[in-house]
């Protein structure tokens, strides 16, 4: 690829500072690819693998080290096979920007939704997407996904199964369709993407707690869930949907917006959205005690909670929200990162970015 890669690749460029992309090239034999291509043959696109090798206790790291040689195999004749470890918070994002900017054919998040969260707002910078720097540029960077995380709760919505060898020959074959990225916006002016599931109040918090505890596995959805309960009071919230009046929903318990249909490790929350659609499916629940979750939450795993009283659903692809009371303490969360709180307002993107399903 273009000077980036190079500089990654260490091909003896000053260093000013570390670089952000770490990448390797697999090939599948010594020198075949380059002698068998004639001097008219295209370049081998670059798929840049961004790792979170700390992922889910540090299996994510161990499984993809295991999955390299069937990678190698299986696209590397045809792929440079480009693999960037993520060292820390948010550097999964400036991989995937700079990635972009450097014409990469597809982006992949190796991880779990946290990752996948991270590689969506590499797409984006400053309110607007990222572009190849080269202005002829005939393609845009694809969004790829091999799921190893705790939750990995966007893959269950196009019903993949946790197999990553399915997962690379999807890749190989490299079908590509458009779907919808979601963007908070605050007062400040400040823009946050999302793919999956943005979602307010209880089920934030519990998201919030569940994130110390991501060792037990997927028991930390339940272990954040019962802390969450302690202390928890039901708000009133200001509604506006579709940039239309104000309402007002009483004792809200959580309000979610679905790109995706699930979160907290499998919860059909939003089970009528589809990131394909233009439009969010929000989900609010209001007027709900400790014991109407232990109650009602085999429905909510299933997705047939939309029929229970005080379980109320609609398409939206703009909606705006802000609590009454002005305490400050409603917590937000998108794919299961802690952003905050109240007041926001989340809109659709249609059609933002290519995947690869």
């Amino acid at each position: 690829m273009g000077s980036y890669y190079q500089f990654a690749l260490g091909r003896g460029l000053p260093l000013a500072k570390p670089p952000l992309l770490r990448a390797e090239q697999y090939p599948t034999a010594p020198d075949v690819s380059i002698s068998t291509r004639g001097p008219s043959s295209p370049r081998r696109r670059d798929l840049v693998f961004v790792v979170n090798p700390r992922g889910a206790n540090g299996r994510t790291g161990k499984e993809w080290k295991r999955l390299i040689p069937y990678l190698r195999s299986r696209i590397g004749i045809d792929y440079n096979i480009c693999e960037s470890l993520t060292s820390g918070p948010s550097h999964a994002t400036d991989i995937t920007r700079e990635a972009i900017r450097e014409g990469a054919d597809a982006v992949i998040a190796v991880g779990g939704d946290g990752t996948l969260h991270e590689v969506i707002n590499g797409f984006f910078w400053a309110g607007k997407p990222v572009t190849d720097h080269n202005i002829e540029a005939s393609h845009s960077t694809a969004l790829g996904l091999i799921p190893f995380g705790t939750g990995s709760d966007f893959a269950r919505t196009f019903g993949w199964k946790n197999d990553p060898h399915e997962d690379i020959e999807r890749i190989a074959k490299g079908v590509r369709t458009r779907v919808d990225v979601g963007v908070i916006n605050r007062e400040s002016g400040e823009s946050h993407y999302f793919i999956n599931v943005a979602d307010i109040h209880l089920t934030a918090k519990a998201g919030y707690y569940a994130s110390r505890y991501k060792r037990f596995g997927n028991l930390c959805y339940i272990i954040g869930a019962l802390q969450a309960f302690i202390g928890h009071r039901n708000q009133d919230l200001r509604v506006k949907i579709n940039d239309g009046d104000w309402e007002t929903y009483s004792q809200v318990t959580a309000l979610c917006v679905g790109n995706g249909k699930y979160f907290g490790g499998g919860m059909k929350i939003t089970p009528n959205a589809d990131p394909g659609s233009g439009n969010f499916e929000v989900v609010i629940l209001q007027g709900f005690k400790w014991y109407d979750f232990i109650l009602k939450v085999h429905k909510i795993y299933k997705g047939t909670h939309l029929t229970v009283n005080n379980v109320s659903s609609r398409s939206v692809h703009s909606i705006e929200v802000e609590e009454i009371s002005g305490s400050g303490s409603v917590f937000v969360q998108s794919d299961g990162e802690h952003l905050g709180f109240l007041p926001r307002k989340f809109c659709i993107l249609p059609a933002a970015i290519e995947m690869i399903c």
